[in-house]
């Protein structure tokens, strides 16, 4: 090994030391015990990202122990690395984006040590990425490597899509979940959250930039407001003559395979075989497209849906929709 390589390593190796050294304070062990013995079980990681008290973590760690559905029957508690032990509460959660907050009481050890929030928007591919976290229960663990693709999206356990996921080469395993992905100025740049089985070294995690709009929701609610409008539907393909005739900038539509009955769809007037293809001057190009554009600020909001009607010759149809609060995920 030449001297430039001994250099090399040597800064790689500090820069990695010196983010756990900053950050891994902040970093904690989540565990969700029931009072009785046969009762569900959730552990996995956070990282607190407030210095009076409230923690980052998966909405799935919360949930697998059905920490919010059996409040009471259940504990939770968590685990630093200096080795402080808190109980913490159930603050809120989304199964949508996977991320849930939790609060615990510093008991009067004043502020606590808190890991900053980045931006992962400057996150370019090949950057240090460098995970901590809890792999199969053993705690406080730290791997590294790099960024290896940006703007992936994934399912989560609602079925909804994640739109704005980082992929990495770290190690991570169960466990890992919830835990922080660091860049190299100590920073979070994303919430570690999924590991494709029989792969190596295919890793994800939510975009912290999603963790910005989220954080404020389920502290002020408990959960992120979204709205419905009760159809179900299927991304289908858009007749090439129809785009051209009426000027339509994509490809594919949202097909209506069904609208609920008293729902706002139904209400407007929306009917099976209906294919959406704008809201609100929205090109609709995907179930997924539809589901991000019903947002909290369409809640009880008039709302233009742009549709073509008619298989033969469809016709190109505005009808008005009133969407309502989506009913949150149980």
């Amino acid at each position: 090994m030449g001297a430039n390589d001994a250099f090399l390593l040597d800064s790689y190796s500090q820069t990695v030391v010196e983010v756990v050294e900053r950050v891994a304070p902040s970093v904690a062990a989540v565990h969700i015990v029931p009072r009785q013995a046969n009762g569900a079980r959730g552990s996995g990681s956070g990282f607190i990202f407030s210095s009076s008290g409230f923690l980052l973590t998966n909405s799935h760690v919360m949930r697998a122990g059905q920490l919010k559905r059996l409040t009471g029957q259940v504990r939770c508690h968590v685990s630093l690395a200096d080795g402080a032990r808190f109980d913490a509460q159930w603050v809120g959660d989304d199964p949508d984006t996977d991320l849930g907050v939790l609060s615990i009481d510093g008991n009067g050890r004043g502020a606590l040590p808190h890991a900053p929030l980045g931006r992962s928007a400057a996150v370019r591919r090949g950057e240090i990425a460098i995970a901590i976290g809890n792999p199969l229960g053993f705690e406080h663990t730290v791997t590294a490597g790099i960024v290896s693709a940006l703007g992936r999206s994934m399912r989560t356990s609602t079925d909804r899509l994640i739109p704005d996921v980082i992929q990495i080469d770290a190690a991570l395993n169960p466990g890992n979940s919830g835990g922080p992905l660091l860049n190299s100025r100590s920073e979070v740049i994303g919430v570690n959250t999924a590991v494709i089985a029989g792969a190596q070294a295919i890793c994800f995690a939510v975009a912290i930039d999603i963790a910005h709009w989220v954080i404020p929701q389920l502290l002020r609610n408990g959960r992120v407001r979204r709205s419905y409008i009760g159809v179900v539907g299927s991304t289908a393909v858009l007749h090439r003559r129809a785009a051209v005739a009426y000027d339509l900038p994509q490809t594919h539509g949202v097909r209506v395979m069904s609208v609920g009955a008293g729902s706002p769809g139904a209400l407007a007037g929306l009917q099976a075989d209906d294919l959406i293809v704008g809201l609100d001057g929205i090109a609709i190009d995907s179930v997924d497209r539809l589901h991000q554009t019903l947002d909290e600020s369409r809640v009880h909001r008039v709302c233009t849906l742009k549709l073509l009607r008619g298989s033969l010759s469809p016709n190109l149809t505005y009808l008005s929709v009133r969407p309502v609060e989506r009913a949150e995920a149980s």
